[in-house]
């Protein structure tokens, strides 16, 4: 070998080990960097998080359970109350209209659509239970029904004229 091959030899020596510890550096710098900064988790990932730890239910014990049931129970009502549906109305036609034609028009889950030989047994048993059904939901053999149809901001007054409404316009 010549000179100058071996001194080219020592400098491309040279030049391959200034690479290697740089890249050895810059490895080092990124593992402390990631130990160093904490990962950003998305605001949908802490949601379904907390969602899923979150209490499946209360306890009320003794007379200050039962005190704060009440309480809860009245904030709940008075929350539904102040945000009532479709302004407030009684007109049955509307409050079916636009909530309960979802489900007594094609017989979803098992409800009764508009035909009198579907509600012959449910008006057998009175007006008061039909009311007291479509009010806090009834699970039977035929079907579901949910509380308030499924809008808790409908007042008791509007679920009894929409079942009312309903009953008069049986075919």
């Amino acid at each position: 070998m010549r000179n100058y091959d071996l001194d080219f030899l020592k400098k491309f020596s040279l030049v391959i080990l200034f690479l290697m510890l740089v890249t050895a550096g810059l490895i080092g710098l990124a593992a402390w960097l990631h130990r160093a900064i904490p990962a950003e988790v998305p605001d949908a990932v802490v949601q379904q998080r907390l969602d899923r730890i979150a209490p499946a239910g209360e306890v009320y014990a003794g007379a200050t359970g039962a005190a704060a049931q009440a309480a809860a129970s009245a904030a709940e009502a008075a929350a539904a109350a102040s945000q009532v549906a479709y302004g407030g109305t009684t007109d049955g036609s509307v409050i079916y209209q636009n909530l309960c034609a979802g489900c007594h028009t094609s017989g979803a889950g098992g409800a009764p659509t508009l035909e009198r030989a579907q509600w012959d047994a449910r008006i057998a048993q009175g007006d008061d239970t039909l009311h007291r059904h479509a009010i806090e939901g009834f699970t039977g053999a035929a079907g579901v029904m949910p509380p308030r149809g499924g809008n808790p901001a409908l007042s008791d007054e509007q679920v009894i004229a929409a079942v009312d409404w309903m009953i008069e316009n049986l075919k």
